[in-house]
């Protein structure tokens, strides 16, 4: 099995990118192409907390703490709901918007 080194957002233009993927792709995350194999949720949160810990400083400490706490309940929710039955999956996706709403603001104002 091949090693891939996992993609981590550098910027908050691109964090905003990989959130409008993880709508698209909840609740599992799995690539169903084939070209990403290695996708899934613990794969997808390590990339969005890596790039929210990389993007702190620009972020601001405050903002920072925010948005972790939204995706660790963010993946709680999709963990929960694998086969998108419950509202759980919905719930995340709404916190993926939140989160994203949050980016635009902070783009904004740098």
């Amino acid at each position: 099995m091949r090693q891939v080194k996992p993609y981590i957002p550098g910027t908050i233009s691109e964090l905003i990118d990989m959130l409008s993927m993880m709508m698209i792709s909840s609740p599992t995350f799995v690539d169903n192409s084939g070209y990403f194999p290695e996708r899934n949720v613990g794969a997808v949160f390590f990339q969005i907390n890596e790039s929210l810990q990389f993007l702190r400083g620009r972020l601001g400490e405050a903002l920072y703490i925010k948005l972790r706490e939204m995706s660790d309940r963010m993946r709680a929710h999709f963990e929960a709901d694998p086969e998108d039955k419950t509202e759980d999956t919905l719930k995340g996706r709404d916190l993926i918007a939140e989160m994203q709403d949050l980016l635009k603001q902070r783009a904004r104002k740098s």
